[in-house]
């Protein structure tokens, strides 16, 4: 397993030991991640629905990527990969998997994070919104992996629900003003109207999540003002359940034919699902522009980076209409193949925007291929690490966003065990994908559970076909032969989360 040693990788870095002044701190970094948004959610991408006044305005004001790729294509794997700065076939998370009582696979002490490097320039860190790489009391929770504040979910399943009963506050639960029910599932009352908002009364509470959390990010922004922090905010928005307070959904009700859901293909009811879908996103864009105008009010606009991505694409494919999502009706994905827990493009393709007033120019757009393992050097020299550590991944992307000009990423790998089992490799504008590298997938993960083992590699040139339509791998040998040799190289054995075609079982 390839880990980068904490102790080691830090060394590489300056530690300021003295006061700086405004001027000469290292920028604030407010990083965003919407949970399961896909690449044509927002307006800046092509969305004609759905309103994101304010994330649009960050990319009028910023860089807009074409080109990001995100850690994996679901979400505990692709945390890992930015938090560590390594690819999927190094990061020690490769896959959802929880553990009991409540969290998920815990990344190790030794693992080196975001918010541990940027400590050593003299960095805050405060994260808030949802974890998902270590359950409370193990190796992986937020405030032993360098976080000085934590509020929000630890565990993905627990996020399931808008309205829980609890979040953490740093390692303590706060108990919420909420009927305690899961968002994992339900179905309307025997004889219940589905027709009749009162209907889906039960699934809904008091204290709405995604606000508090929000709340609590711009109170550290706020208590941190007067030196350099890192705001990491994981939003659960708009992940699954559809739970949005009543004053956002009236926005779209009436908008367009919009069928109630009434449960049983997963999460909970809604009447109105599709309205729902679109409320949450304008809602957590109105708390965007929230944080965007307080950062301003501070007086910190010029030196405060702002990131918004998301952790993998919406829901398509197989799961095409699950759980009252409708990422056709929306054009979620765009023009993508495919969807959340596929390596399609769909999947892992996703909008990424960064403003930096007055260091990033206005309106630009970059057609770079970047991924989320990139952004731990790309952070660390934009905070001006003279040096960042060795054995990463990622690749900086600091000159482009300044303005500079680079060279080209030499390959963009991913792997994902679930789903089939799947690898890609991207390079230039060809991407190579094979699956089935995990036979015995149960159907309800998108698996064939009959499957053989496959080792096709589909071929796909981006630039004539987006969507992935047309596999000419047997047009390109060459071609194939060294995706297949870096597929190989590239992929480090996993006793936690192994891929058995490639594991030699």
């Amino acid at each position: 397993m390839k880990l980068i040693t904490t102790v080691a990788a830090l060394s590489l870095l300056p530690v300021f030991t003295s006061p700086l002044t405004a001027a000469q701190r290292p920028p604030n970094i407010v990083f965003i991640i919407a949970d399961d948004l896909g690449y044509g959610d927002l307006g800046c991408y092509g969305q004609k629905i759905i309103r994101t006044p304010s994330i649009d305005r960050m990319a009028a004001e910023g860089m807009r990527f074409t080109q990001h790729y995100s850690g994996n294509a679901v979400c505990a794997p692709s945390r890992c990969v930015l938090m560590s700065g390594l690819h999927p076939g190094h990061a020690f998370i490769r896959d959802n998997r929880s553990i009991q009582p409540e969290g998920q696979w815990p990344i190790p002490t030794e693992t080196l994070i975001i918010p541990e490097a940027l400590k050593t320039l003299g960095y805050t860190s405060g994260g808030f919104g949802k974890w998902g790489l270590g359950g409370p009391g193990t190796t992986g929770e937020p405030l032993k992996q360098g976080f000085d504040r934590w509020y929000g979910y630890n565990c993905q399943g627990v996020a399931h629900n808008f309205y829980p009963a609890y979040l953490w506050d740093n390692d303590r639960q706060v108990k919420l003003n909420n009927a305690e029910f899961s968002g994992d599932g339900g179905k309307l009352d025997p004889g219940a109207d589905p027709n009749d908002p009162k209907s889906y009364a039960k699934f809904t509470s008091k204290e709405y999540s995604a606000d508090l959390i929000a709340e609590q990010a711009r109170a550290f922004a706020k208590a941190n003002k007067d030196r350099p922090f890192f705001l990491y905010w994981p939003t659960t928005v708009p992940h699954l359940a559809l739970q949005v307070p009543e004053d956002s959904l009236q926005e779209y009700l009436g908008k367009f034919d919009d069928p109630p859901y009434t449960g049983g293909k997963g999460y909970l009811p809604h009447f109105k699902p599709r309205a729902a879908y679109a409320a949450m996103v304008t809602r957590l864009d109105r708390e965007i522009g929230r944080m965007m105008d307080l950062v301003k009010e501070l007086g910190l606009d010029e030196n405060t980076i702002f990131v918004f991505t998301s952790d993998n694409g919406a829901l398509a494919g197989p799961h095409e209409g699950y759980a009252g999502t409708d990422a056709a009706f929306f054009k979620s994905n765009g023009p993508l193949r495919s969807g959340k827990g596929s390596l399609y493009e769909g999947g892992f393709r996703e909008p990424c925007i960064v403003r930096w007033s007055g260091k990033v120019k206005a309106g630009s757009v970059s057609e770079r291929v970047t991924g989320f393992e990139d952004w731990l050097p790309t952070l660390l020299e934009l905070a001006g690490a003279k040096s960042t550590p060795g054995n990463l991944d990622g690749v900086s992307f600091a000159p482009t966003l300044l303005g500079g000009t680079q060279a080209a990423r030499p390959f963009l790998y991913r792997e994902f065990p679930s789903y089939g089992g799947q690898q890609c490799v991207r390079i230039g504008d060809w991407k190579g994908i094979r699956q089935g590298l995990k036979p015995g997938a149960a159907k309800n993960r998108g698996g064939d559970a009959k499957a053989k083992p496959n080792l096709h590699i589909e071929l796909y040139n981006l630039a004539t076909d987006l969507a992935e339509t047309k596999d000419v791998s047997a047009d390109h040998p060459d071609i194939i032969a060294k995706m297949e040799g870096i597929m190989k190289s590239q992929h480090v054995n996993s006793k936690d989360f192994p891929l058995p075609v490639l594991d030699g079982k």
